[in-house]
């Protein structure tokens, strides 16, 4: 991949291109820098608009529902400053647009081209749509858009181009380091990363926002409104007799049925809900949901669907879910344990079942929960 020749002559156009180089280098740095993808998007968006002179750049990527595909503007950023970052897992999904509504947006994805589109004559203001992957699997379709008040020179491309492939590269680094070598789903280090950098981050936020609300004084009259911590809920499910189904057909077969597996559950669970496997026939969903009800409705989905699948060679072959609420005090291992024991409760219950940890507890098979202030944590 090419760059531009360093200038020669004028002394002020030599200082400029090596500010710029500078200014380059140092965003490849941060770029290279990450150990969580989470963060990249945002620092190619300040790379973009910090070494290019644009006007704003968006990254949006496509999130699929049961076949309902919308765009997400998972980062932004404006020349002047404004901007934002969203996380996929605490989206409203029915809040965004549906993927017809951009339809420069869809060719640039579909073709894999860049689309360029100018609104005031073929030297004015333009958007520029670039394919934020050239081999965008089903989870990573998405475009750059570049907002730019002119058309970009041939250095300017380069430049993106450059700063593209660095991202992408360690894109997939990133997601390499942190799938299942098996079945492609997120794996266990991947879950202790978002449960820390993000869930028990924005938990332990609404619970302060929550206590200082509590705490302050409302004058007579006045509604208090309090602020409702986020819903974070984390199912395991394990397949029922697994270890008959290896025995009686053997490694190659049951590592099969774990792949099939996990292809039920990236087509059971929304998009931007997180899938893990833990390793063995044990697997794991991260998601926000605002209630319990939704939850256990998206784990007797996969439970259905995986009872009414016909897995060649095996024929019938079910699975437990059991889930529960994510709180401020816990950890990945306390959260897991809860699940899991969830889960152990519903195998020897007859297998091929659902239960929610919090419902087991309201209901006295289960006693371990604990308070916090007035309200039972489950």
């Amino acid at each position: 991949m090419r760059t531009a020749r360093p200038p020669s002559g004028d002394l002020a156009v030599v200082q400029s291109y090596y500010v710029r180089m500078a200014t380059l280098i140092e965003h490849l740095l941060k770029l290279t820098d990450h150990r969580e993808r989470d963060h990249l998007e945002l620092t190619l968006c300040r790379a973009l608009i910090d070494v290019i002179a644009i006007d704003r750049v968006v990254m949006a990527r496509v999130l699929n529902e049961e076949g309902d595909k919308r765009w997400l503007e998972i980062a932004s950023l404006d020349a002047r400053g404004g901007g934002k970052v969203v996380d996929p897992l605490r989206v409203d999904f029915a809040a965004l647009r549906p993927l017809e509504d951009y339809q420069d947006r869809m060719h640039c994805i579909a073709e894999r081209v860049k689309v360029e589109v100018a609104w005031a004559g073929e030297e004015g203001p333009r958007i520029t749509y670039i394919p934020l992957f050239t081999d965008a699997r089903n989870d990573t379709e998405g475009v750059v858009e570049i907002h730019s008040g002119a058309v970009l020179k041939l250095e300017q491309w380069q430049t993106v181009e450059v700063l593209l492939h660095v991202f992408r590269n360690m894109y997939h680094l990133l997601a390499y380091s942190d799938r299942d070598a098996l079945t492609g789903l997120l794996n266990r280090n991947a879950l202790d990363d978002t449960f820390y950098s993000a869930v028990l981050e924005e938990l332990d936020e609404g619970a302060q926002a929550q206590a200082k609300l509590l705490e302050a004084t409302v004058a007579p009259g006045t509604e208090r409104r309090h602020r409702v911590p986020p819903n974070y809920w984390l199912g395991t499910v394990s397949v029922d007799n697994f270890g008959s189904i290896n025995d009686r057909h053997g490694h190659l077969i049951a590592e099969e049925v774990l792949l099939l597996v996990a292809r039920i559950m990236n087509n059971t669970f929304r998009t931007y809900d997180r899938i893990y496997r833990l390793g063995g026939d044990q697997f794991a969903v991260l998601m926000h949901c605002p209630d319990e009800m939704l939850v256990l409705a998206a784990f007797e989905r996969f439970r259905a669907n995986m009872e009414k699948f016909n897995f060649p060679q095996v024929g019938r072959v079910t699975a437990c879910a059991g889930f529960t609420r994510v709180t401020p005090d816990d950890s990945p291992d306390t959260t897991l344990g809860r699940a899991e024991r969830t889960v152990d409760f519903a195998q020897h219950s007859g297998r091929n079942k659902v239960f929610s940890y919090g419902d087991l507890v309201r209901k006295g098979v289960f006693e371990d929960y604990h308070k916090t202030g007035a309200v039972d944590l489950f």
